[in-house]
């Protein structure tokens, strides 16, 4: 079984690459592991994912990186799981309020791979990630701007905000690849002090999550859930 680590930077997914003991994986529960560093954004990671998917046919895909939270509720170095994506910023602003092409009707919010305006992540429940699950929005942006930080949260009712994430939903969804969007807390959306930010840590915790995943996967884990 084929699974590739997929992250904007390699150096999101470098500390998982350096503890992880690939051969464990493979002796335990035949679990093959490849890394991809897929570049900043939307339109870069949507490139490489689309390649990687017709050159390895991996069985799953998961994004690994550090993001930031709209919401004290969820701690720096908390790792999450991503329910939910969409993109932020294909909006127009009107009296103060974000429309975004749903909106605008020139999107159906019910179109593959689309359920009520969001990229549902169809595969989550079934892979049984050990940590808190969450809605996401993906900007091509670090968001700074106070209003613009609570447009976007109340509008896509997002707990985390995320440069890439959108691409994977949609990408693995269209190609009905099984995928994780798996994120640690570095920081507080709208905190440019890198002071606060709390890279090291988060990012620590990310790996030990994600190679407890990795130990646990098995190969029925990968069923689809059907739309609700």
């Amino acid at each position: 079984m084929k699974v590739a680590i997929s992250a904007a930077t390699s150096m999101e997914w470098q500390l998982l690459h350096d503890t992880i003991d690939r051969n464990v994986l493979f002796e335990k529960n035949g679990v093959e592991i490849l890394y991809i560093t897929t570049g900043i954004g939307v339109m870069a990671t949507t490139f490489s994912l689309s390649k990687l998917i017709y050159a390895e046919k991996p069985a799953l895909i998961i994004q690994v990186g550090i993001a930031g939270s709209f919401t004290n509720e969820l701690q720096l170095n908390e790792v999450v799981a991503v329910n939910n994506d969409c993109q932020g910023d294909l909006v127009v602003e009107e009296d103060g309020q974000l429309l975004d092409l749903f909106d605008l009707k020139l999107n159906d919010e019910n179109m593959f791979p689309f359920c009520k305006k969001k990229l549902p992540n169809a595969w989550i429940d079934n892979l049984k990630i050990d940590c808190k699950k969450v809605n996401a929005v993906t900007v091509s942006e670090i968001t700074t701007n106070s209003k613009r930080i609570n447009q976007l949260q109340q509008k896509y009712n997002a707990a985390i905000e995320t440069m890439e994430g959108a691409a994977l939903h949609y990408v693995c969804l269209q190609n009905d690849v099984p995928f994780l969007q798996i994120k640690a807390i570095s920081n507080y959306v709208g905190e440019r002090n890198k002071s606060k930010w709390s890279i090291k840590n988060a990012l620590a915790n990310l790996s030990s999550v994600v190679s407890h995943f990795l130990l646990e996967l098995k190969h029925e884990h990968l069923n689809k859930q059907e739309a609700q």
